[in-house]
């Protein structure tokens, strides 16, 4: 087991070059990045550097919803904000939480790769009008640098991203319940580490690459015989145990992704291997492949076996009726402690009630 946070993270790095931005220009006191999802619209916040407390954490909305950051997308402009008292009434709570927290001025940057919109970069100082022409310039240079940090995050998760989607496209040609199912954990598993209070280890950096790598969590049983895989009635022990090499087998298809596509300095690789190596470990120490127990299981495989087991009680199968959410929430509260970490339990049980099924859930 490896642990999420062992190499330096993206958000280590923009806080290197905040200590840069200070040097130069102190009363800078927060430097963040969100990112942008096409196929949802939305908008989440990434990472930061902030001096105290920072005013957001695992933000999100919907790009259409913040007309002034759409403009900038659409007109590839900066924007600069020199008083942000001054939108104390602004519907918008990244504002408004921004200027609770004493900031006065702003100066945002549309970041872009390959000319689609990656995300926002955000300066915020606690004077007004401190964003001038001239800082403005110099600025450039930092803001280029946090941007080449971003592309660099996210290009070599892109390729195993899309590496990653061709296994499940792969899967979706034997089985297309198996990659809706996929698909549907992510959802799940980002709805339970938002909920989760947030922690050193548990910040909106982690959720993110924690959906990107979710999907990945079963990718072993391409690699299980049709006959087990599919059988629609009870296994029997022979063949759980064969069922059960989809994990090791899942661990070694990361492995040689990683090695064949030089992926080694991939940001959160460990936690990769984790989601698909310990995602079938248990509270107990009775779960596989390695008898992990209690905190010893990565925070990450904790929270997509809570996801995993909700989403296939919730899923028709051949063999069964899909379980209505109550039921498939009970069944776990029924565990908690014992096979689940209680407090993923509790926080799926928090955010599935206001959050909207994935729209996979109905179609296959």
């Amino acid at each position: 087991m490896l642990h999420s946070l062992d190499r330096s993270t993206v958000t280590d790095r923009v806080a290197g070059v905040h200590a840069r931005i200070r040097d130069e220009f102190p009363e800078i006191g927060r430097v963040a990045a969100a990112l942008y999802d096409r196929s949802s619209d939305t908008l989440a916040t990434f990472s930061h550097s902030t001096d105290g407390e920072t005013p957001l954490s695992r933000y999100e909305a919907h790009l259409s919803a913040v007309p002034s950051l759409q403009r900038l997308a659409e007109s590839r402009e900066t924007r600069v904000i020199d008083d942000l008292a001054l939108l104390a009434g602004s519907p918008s709570e990244h504002t408004r939480k921004v200027l609770e927290k004493g900031y006065r001025s702003s100066f945002t940057v549309p970041v872009f790769q390959n000319e689609a919109l990656l995300g926002f970069l955000f300066f915020d100082a606690k004077e007004p009008s401190y964003f001038v022409a001239e800082r403005i310039r110099r600025l450039g240079v930092y803001a280029d640098l946090l941007a080449s940090v971003l592309r660099e995050s996210r290009q070599p998760v892109m390729v195993l991203h899309a590496s990653l989607h061709m296994i499940i496209a792969l899967t979706r040609f034997r089985d297309a319940e198996t990659a809706g199912h996929l698909y549907r954990v992510s959802h799940y598993s980002r709805l339970i580490a938002r909920t989760l209070p947030p922690s050193d280890e548990l910040d909106d950096e982690f959720v993110e690459f924690l959906t990107l790598f979710s999907p990945a969590h079963d990718m072993g049983k391409i690699a299980i015989p049709d006959a087990i895989l599919f059988k629609t009635s009870r296994l029997t022990p022979s063949e759980v145990l064969v069922m059960k090499r989809h994990v090791l087998a899942g661990v070694n298809m990361v492995d040689r992704l990683v090695r064949d596509l030089s992926l080694e300095e991939m940001p959160h690789l460990a936690m990769l291997r984790n989601i698909v190596g310990s995602h079938h470990e248990l509270m107990d120490g009775t779960g596989y492949p390695d008898g992990l127990a209690g905190d010893d299981i990565p925070l990450e495989a904790r929270i997509v076996g809570v996801a995993d087991v909700f989403d296939a009680l919730r899923s028709r199968r051949s063999y069964k009726k899909g379980w209505d959410v109550d039921a498939a929430l009970a069944y776990l509260a029924a565990r908690r402690g014992t096979h689940y970490d209680p407090a993923c339990v509790d926080a799926l049980a928090a955010s599935v009630a206001r959050a909207p099924e994935p729209q996979s859930l109905a179609v296959h």
